[in-house]
């Protein structure tokens, strides 16, 4: 497990990317998952990374689990990488736009 300074750091860069609330993100999944033909269960609707990010939304810093720190990570990263001011999407750019979305950014969020 990560020590407390960087859990800390971490959990502060997490909340920092992830914009959305969990009620924002878990429509957002709802959403993106529903089709004219089915429609996925709410509780399974998104990628198996934005259920497990809802997930870490719900929970305390002091219940993290080492696969959370490891999903936190990598959010982190994809976000910032992704979502630097210079390449932010625009609001035409729908692509990369829904696929932060995804994981709980909102890149047209200030």
């Amino acid at each position: 497990m990560t020590d407390a300074l960087e859990l800390d750091a971490l959990w502060e860069d997490f909340h920092r990317v992830v914009n959305m609330t969990s009620q924002e993100l878990a429509a957002w999944l709802r959403v993106r998952d529903a089709d004219e033909h089915a429609e996925t269960l709410p509780e399974r609707a998104g990628t198996a990374t934005g259920q497990h990010v809802l997930a870490i939304l719900q929970k305390r810093r002091t219940d993290l689990t080492d696969d959370d720190v490891s999903t936190m990570y990598r959010v982190v990263d994809t976000v910032t990488e992704l979502a630097d001011v210079e390449n932010e999407p625009a609001a035409g750019e729908t692509g990369s736009r829904h696929l932060l979305m995804t994981i709980g950014h909102d890149p047209l969020r200030p």
